[in-house]
């Protein structure tokens, strides 16, 4: 890329465009999704973190892109200049949020060519696991992980939303501390400082939690990164995150409907909806029934 190149400086994203932006210039930028060579007119599908945009390049209105394009592979990163215009009735692609426009490109500039794509980033993919965590930041571009951050991203903020309105304060607290030995072995970091000392990283943030209610932190919450050195299990890995709520003066009743609200924020966010009264166990009976404390009401046993 050209230093100080205008066409890193993009005026839209790919998914941003539509059929009120006809007739604009603009400048996209992002990576090549799909290309398509109909012989003095070539598609291409550019992508970013938004969306995709169709680009048409043609040999007659734009011959110096027409001839760049002819070294692109797909997933190649090139920023365009052009015009926004609007597809014919029997081109708009309605699976595409800027599926109603395109945009005629009037120039190209070439960031990074990619090499041959070790698996197909479209579909579904025959590549093994192996292959595919070699080349992790390809495969985090395929849809179904885009989507899967952005739904983290959107549930964080949810949560952190709905907490914020109940009057709790987000507290960080340090990963690195004393231990505090729980329900597993703890992560130890040696001290450069202090030889033949060691941090721990904490299970979850349990001594620091005492200390913020006893200062009078009556309300607060984490959303916590925690640390556990034990054997991997299908519903355990040795780092996760957690919704950590502290409140004092309240009653059962109280936290039952603030977590049980909170569910349904989160569920919300993602799409699903959960509906009211909820079954409530006792402890004593969910052992009786079921033989665990967290019984899962999905199977008819």
């Amino acid at each position: 890329m050209a230093k100080g190149s205008d066409l890193s400086r993009r005026t839209h994203g790919c998914g941003e465009l539509k059929i009120e932006d006809v007739s604009r210039e603009v400048i996209l930028a992002g990576w090549v999704h799909r290309i398509r060579d109909h012989g003095g007119v070539v598609f291409i599908d550019l992508r970013d973190r938004q969306g995709i945009t169709q680009l048409v390049i043609r040999a007659e209105d734009s011959p110096e892109p027409y001839q760049l394009v002819k070294e692109i592979r797909p997933e190649s990163v090139i920023g365009i200049a052009g015009k926004v215009l609007q597809r014919g009735p029997e081109n708009i692609n309605s699976s595409l949020s800027t599926g109603q426009i395109e945009v005629r490109v009037k120039r190209l500039e070439v960031f990074n060519l990619a090499d041959p794509l070790p698996f197909p980033l479209e579909g579904q993919t025959l590549a093994g696991e192996e292959l595919r965590l070699k080349y992790r930041y390809l495969d985090l571009r395929r849809p179904r992980y885009q989507d899967i951050f952005r739904l983290r991203h959107r549930v964080s903020l949810a949560v952190r939303r709905y907490l914020d309105e109940r009057e709790f304060l987000e507290i960080e607290t340090p990963a690195l501390t004393k231990s505090t030995p729980e329900g597993s072995r703890e992560y130890l970091v040696p001290s450069r400082i202090n030889p033949g000392s060691f941090y721990s990283l904490p299970q979850s943030p349990q001594l620091f939690k005492q200390i913020l209610m006893i200062s009078g932190f009556d309300r607060y919450f984490q959303i916590a990164r925690c640390y556990r050195d034990e054997d991997l299990r299908s519903d355990r890995q040795p780092e996760f995150t957690q919704i950590d709520i502290e409140m004092a003066f309240v009653q059962k009743q109280q936290i039952f409907e603030l977590i049980n609200g909170l569910m349904e924020v989160i569920f919300r966010t993602a799409g699903k909806t959960l509906n009211r009264p909820y079954p409530i166990l006792d402890y004593a009976e969910a052992m009786e029934r079921f033989g665990t404390d967290k019984p899962d009401f999905r199977f008819g046993m």
